[in-house]
């Protein structure tokens, strides 16, 4: 299936919770702290945060404030996968599984892109923001129940340590080391969505 066909079936995805569940916590299990896979799974977290911030917000304001800070940090996060962790899999572990990814990433950021030209208010956008959602929860889910592991297991301890750099080197390098901080937060349940700010660093994205 490709991503453009989970992105019309969004509706109904190929796995459920449970199964979400059970693969991030195999993969939280593999990783180390500090390394390429511990931060590729905070980032999971953070762009989940976002997407319900996104849907929960109730004004225009906030609806696109969500919307730019969730269009960052997919956008770093992307951008770090794609600079390392996808090379890496097409060296070491799955040249099918990198390919498939980078078709996830594109077909995101078109999706992203067409989220633009609705009304923050309209039940199209609503719409959108949840198929999109439901796509990358399912992109989350073929990364963290086998495509991330196969690479821990591919790849030896020296090369774990240089992908660790350069993946952070790529995240901080779009976002900035202390961006970002009300969705890390509500990924740890500690933000209250009535007070939503916009965030102030907004880099080049500005919907």
């Amino acid at each position: 299936m490709s991503f453009l066909d989970k992105i019309v079936a969004a509706i109904t995805p190929p796995e459920n919770d449970d199964d979400r569940q059970q693969a991030r916590a195999h993969a939280q299990g593999l990783a180390r702290p500090g390394d390429w896979l511990s931060h590729a799974l905070e980032h999971h977290r953070r762009i989940e945060a976002c997407f319900a911030l996104a849907l929960g917000a109730n004004s225009v304001a906030e609806r696109r404030a969500a919307l730019r800070d969730l269009s960052m940090v997919l956008t770093a996060h992307a951008n770090a996968e794609e600079a390392v962790l996808y090379p890496a899999m097409a060296n070491e572990s799955s040249k099918t599984g990198a390919g498939m990814a980078y078709e996830e990433h594109a077909m995101t950021r078109i999706q992203m892109g067409a989220l633009e030209t609705l009304d923050p208010m309209g039940q199209d956008w609503r719409d959108k923001v949840g198929h999109i959602r439901a796509a990358v929860l399912t992109h989350v889910y073929e990364e963290e129940g086998s495509r991330f592991p196969e690479l821990r297991d591919a790849i030896a301890p020296q090369e774990d340590q240089r992908l660790t750099r350069r993946f952070l080197e790529e995240f901080d390098r779009y976002m900035g080391k202390d961006a970002f901080e009300a969705p890390r937060q509500m990924a740890a349940g500690q933000v209250d969505q009535s007070n939503r700010q916009p965030s102030k660093n907004w880099g080049a994205a500005d919907y």
